[in-house]
């Protein structure tokens, strides 16, 4: 029996559904791209396969997550399947750059006739609210290292400073050259000319057919009715989702016992403690996520590691306790494969550094070596409002980080010690797991971020790639067979989940559901928020920018 896989990419893709029970409720219609990238390349190596058939057109999806779903279709493509898209529009009116770099993957590709292109290009911005705080009395009170960390200028300034301003433009021109290279590649036209279509966008269907954006123009109905010229015995048309090779659940029990490639995983925001789910976030813990390197470490199927980080960093010392284990790992003769995804930054990249080999996606956000740190006073604010709060104090800085009053001479002084302590730190650190000069190091650190392809020039990471090249790059480290499995480490089913643990090396200790009310509390307070509005509520080493669009 012969089957049509059919996909449709026009919803919201997460990096992966969750384990935790109320996660997968919340995510049940969204797609898990490494779910989506592990099944492509089961179908590409199953004769039964004969093509693929998505719909395009989301607009919610970042460019290093349409990067790594191209390259995932163009694998399935070269193993002898056609791959056919379709679109209602690239965008109404709108951008729509990333879902057409998706498009890019496919051999063909079909617009509705009253579609249109948006392929626009990219733009990278800024937000400063220091004029809102001026008028709401709040002073904002943060310093950095160095120039480039600009998370704090969202409080301190109204505007671009010239470093956050040179970093924001070359992150936009970076990621505007991959477009460009993407576009020309899977569409085979000269580089001039995609650049010229970008200025034109949005362009209408017919003139998108005409310049070879797309190769057909017609409605759903159309594209059906070509399929089924194109394969008259009609294949079962199956959703991805639904996809499972035959004999896969037997050669995965089979394989359960035989040397395997381990995942972890670091999505979020970076903190002590154990990760957490979340509607509006997740975060990775150092205690989940350390628990699972010491899992793979003494479980001897397990000869290699794929690392896979998505965060844009957090506690340093969580971040701190991530990377000895990595150390400890590969001090276990276990090489670890660093996979970035959307970002890894600052405490991302933090965990990251010390891998044998680092991977990440060209537009993958990364880099951000440095450290902030501060608050905002907010007594201007309650005085304004008609409130007085009065706090009292044993200890020369008990009230160093209160909100209700500034910082002293010596709580300044106190304030950049620490920061200049975690920053000798963190490149001492990068220096040693890149084999870099702390010069070198310096050069390149300062807070910036990189887009991976930048990144790859200036030696932060090592080969451009997504999950599959990561996994790839850890059987080969480990010497096994190309078919050797992907084992997520700390898989535990719900029951396993519930299991008392037997002490604190047990990973049930650090990965058990602790029921609904746990769950919905950790989902909401402060920190939350004040992450959304850029604060470092989750520690010194946050970045302040997210996925490129």
């Amino acid at each position: 029996m012969s089957i049509l896989l059919e996909l449709d990419l026009t919803g919201a893709i997460v990096e992966d559904v969750g384990s935790h029970p109320i996660e997968r409720v919340v995510n049940r219609r969204r797609l898990a791209l490494r779910t989506l990238i592990n099944r492509l390349a089961s179908a590409a190596e199953d004769p039964n396969v004969v093509g693929l058939l998505a719909k395009l057109g989301a607009t919610s999806i970042s460019l290093a997550q349409a990067q790594e779903l191209a390259d995932a279709v163009g694998r399935f493509r070269a193993r002898g399947k056609e791959a056919i898209a379709w679109a209602e529009t690239f965008g109404e009116l709108g951008r729509a750059t990333t879902a057409y770099v998706v498009a890019t993957g496919f051999g063909e590709l079909w617009l509705q006739p009253s579609g249109s292109i948006g392929l626009m290009g990219a733009a990278a911005s800024g937000t400063f609210v220091r004029g809102a705080l001026d008028q709401a009395r709040v002073e904002p009170l943060f310093a950095q290292r160095h120039e480039y960390k600009n998370a704090a200028d969202t409080f301190l300034r109204s505007e671009f400073s010239e470093a956050h301003r040179e970093v924001t433009e070359r992150l936009a021109e970076s990621a505007y050259e991959q477009i460009v290279a993407a576009v020309s590649a899977g569409r085979r036209l000269p580089s001039e000319r995609v650049r010229e279509l970008i200025d034109r966008a949005p362009i209408p269907a017919a003139e998108a057919q005409e310049a070879g954006l797309v190769d057909h123009l017609g409605y759903r109905d159309a594209v059906r009715d070509a399929v089924d010229r194109r394969w008259p015995d009609k294949p079962t048309l199956l959703y991805l989702s639904r996809y499972q090779r035959r004999w896969d659940g037997v050669r995965k029990l089979c394989g359960a016992r035989r040397p395997a490639v381990g995942l972890i995983e670091a999505i979020g925001s970076i903190r002590i403690g154990r990760s957490k789910p979340g509607p509006v976030g997740r975060a990775a813990g150092s205690d989940t996520v350390t628990a699972a390197f010491r899992a793979a470490v003494n479980d001897e199927r397990v000869k290699a590691i794929v690392f896979r980080v998505n965060s844009p960093g957090g506690s340093y010392v969580a971040s701190d306790t991530i990377w000895r284990e990595v150390c400890r790992a590969r001090e276990a003769a276990k090489p670890v494969v660093v996979s970035m995804g959307e970002v890894a930054g600052s405490g991302g990249y933090f965990v990251a550094m010390a891998a044998d080999v680092i991977v990440a996606e060209p537009a993958t956000i990364t880099g951000s070596i440095g450290v902030l740190g501060g608050k905002l006073e907010t007594k201007g604010l309650f005085e304004r409002l008609g409130v007085n709060i009065e706090s009292l104090g044993r200890g020369q800085h008990a009230l160093m980080f209160s909100t209700q009053t500034g910082f002293s001479e010596d709580e300044w002084a106190k304030l950049h010690e620490w920061l200049d302590f975690v920053y000798e730190d963190f490149t001492a650190k990068v220096a040693q797991g890149r084999a870099m000069t702390r010069e070198a190091v310096h050069e390149v650190a300062r807070g910036r971020v990189w887009t991976g392809a930048d990144a790859l020039e200036r030696g932060l990471v090592d080969e451009l790639g997504g999950l599959r090249r990561a996994v790839e790059i850890a059987r080969e480290r480990a010497g096994l067979p190309p078919q050797a499995r992907l084992r997520p480490i700390l898989a535990l089913s719900p029951v396993q989940q519930l299991r008392q643990p037997r002490n604190s090396d047990d990973p049930a200790a650090f990965v058990q559901s602790r029921g609904l009310a746990a769950a919905l509390w950790e989902w909401g307070g402060h920190a939350q928020l004040a992450a959304a509005l850029g604060l470092p509520a989750t520690g010194l080493l946050t970045m302040p920018l997210g996925p490129l669009r």
